[in-house]
């Protein structure tokens, strides 16, 4: 998993309308990358819900927010719009991007063991490097988990 100080590439991937995302088009902007396992599912929803609703506050303290997982555009699109969401959502079908941040791993749950996206949360500074991760994300609290600068 990429740790503080470790730099992200600018280019991060393709949106779920098929424009390319890169970390410089958000200027001097802190950059939340954040990786959820899947589309509508309510946990997934209630962490893009709360940096929805947080997302006047975390742009006036410098952030803005990416959201990364292995669903399809069209996936993200319906999520997207059926929750109003205000940021882009990265296509990462072939998890290029979920692996080159090493959030791919083994996961647990009802007692059987699976891979799947780790939910973690990335910081970075304008010039593409990692100031802060969120390896345990509060879902209902994300943007106010951000703001308090609580790793």
């Amino acid at each position: 998993m990429l740790e503080i100080t470790d730099r992200v590439p600018d280019y991060l991937g393709v949106d779920e309308e098929g424009n390319k995302v890169f970390l410089s088009q958000f200027g001097d902007k802190k950059v939340v990358i954040y990786f959820y396992p899947k589309d509508s599912t309510p946990g997934c929803t209630a962490e893009a819900c709360s940096l929805r609703d947080g997302m006047d506050e975390l742009v006036s303290a410098g952030y803005a927010v990416v959201g990364v997982s292995a669903d399809s555009a069209a996936s993200h699109k319906r999520f997207k719009e059926k929750q109003s969401l205000n940021f882009p959502l990265i296509v990462d079908t072939d998890r290029a991007l979920i692996e080159s941040f090493g959030v791919w791993g083994q996961k647990k749950m009802a007692g059987r063991s699976y891979m799947g996206i780790i939910r973690t949360t990335f910081v970075v500074s304008s010039d593409g490097i990692v100031e802060r991760v969120i390896k345990k994300v509060d879902t209902k609290n994300a943007a106010r988990q951000i703001l308090d600068n609580n790793s």
